[in-house]
């Protein structure tokens, strides 16, 4: 079964305990398909999967990249999702039924995935770090689980990369402050090649996009939210956070509207 690559699905909010609630993550930045397209397609060039493979999605949710390695390894492959949500788990199992699919689909985390050492020769983990509080033992958990010259595919965005224009540049720079502070690990994007360096990975490339927000939106539902959440903690006044939507509606009226965040995707495999 052939799934798009625009069939997507939000992950959950709190991937482990400690966490924060996460309030934010890239799909609240509107129309940002076009980015998203461009990411996973070169997500699924760069694992390269061939017939008779192995495949790993970690934090799955309903299952849609999951359904794409089951159509490239074929039915002497596997792939399998992992995915903490059992509403989301659930779902993804219905789906593949539904469809034929072979994919399947277990129960865990980034922290202790259920599957022996050397068990996959690609891994893909799409936006799960920047919602983890120790984000080298999900490095570390990947390099275990991949076998001698398997590779892996990790994107996740950069929180302090954020722009947003045009606006009160004190009002802007308080909602990005609170836009990052709001964020588990909210470097996650630069930090990706030099956990999985430091897990015992080869990192082979690093690519980045900026996932911009169609120009016709004005605040859009992150700023929004955000903002609110600005004018809750104090540092801005709900005065100024309406005089920002009010900005940016103007500054899409009239085309001179930037909001955007730069996501970071890293290739690298497991040396023989």
């Amino acid at each position: 079964m052939a799934v798009s690559m625009t069939d997507y699905t939000p992950r959950p909010d709190r991937f482990d305990q400690a966490g924060k609630d996460q309030l934010i993550d890239a799909h609240d930045l509107e129309v940002t398909q076009p980015g998203m397209r461009r990411l996973r397609a070169w997500s699924h060039a760069a694992l390269d999967l061939r017939p008779g493979e192995s495949a790993l999605d970690i934090g799955s949710g309903t299952g849609s990249e999951v359904f794409v390695f089951a159509d490239a390894v074929g039915p002497t492959g596997t792939a399998v999702g992992v995915e903490p949500d059992p509403n989301l788990i659930a779902s993804a199992k219905r789906r593949a039924e539904e469809h034929g699919s072979a994919a399947t689909f277990a129960t865990g985390d980034a922290y202790g995935l259920p599957f022996g050492n050397g068990t996959f020769d690609a891994v893909l983990c799409e936006r799960v770090f920047q919602h983890l509080t120790a984000p080298a033992r999900a490095a570390a958990e990947i390099a275990r689980v991949l076998r001698p010259g398997g590779r892996a595919v990790v994107v996740d965005s950069d929180w302090k990369t954020a722009i947003v224009h045009p606006g009160d540049p004190r009002v802007v720079g308080a909602v990005i402050d609170t836009l990052i502070s709001s964020t588990t690990n909210p470097q996650s994007g630069r930090r990706l090649a030099g956990l999985l360096s430091n897990a015992g990975l080869v990192v082979d490339e690093v690519g980045s996009h900026a996932l911009v927000q169609d120009r016709s939106v004005g605040a859009g539902a992150l700023v929004s939210r955000i903002a609110e959440l600005a004018v809750l903690r104090g540092t801005i006044t709900a005065a100024e956070r309406d005089q920002l939507v009010a900005d940016l509606q103007a500054g899409a009226d009239r085309g001179d509207v930037h909001i955007s965040v730069t996501m970071f995707g890293v290739l690298a495999h497991k040396p023989s």
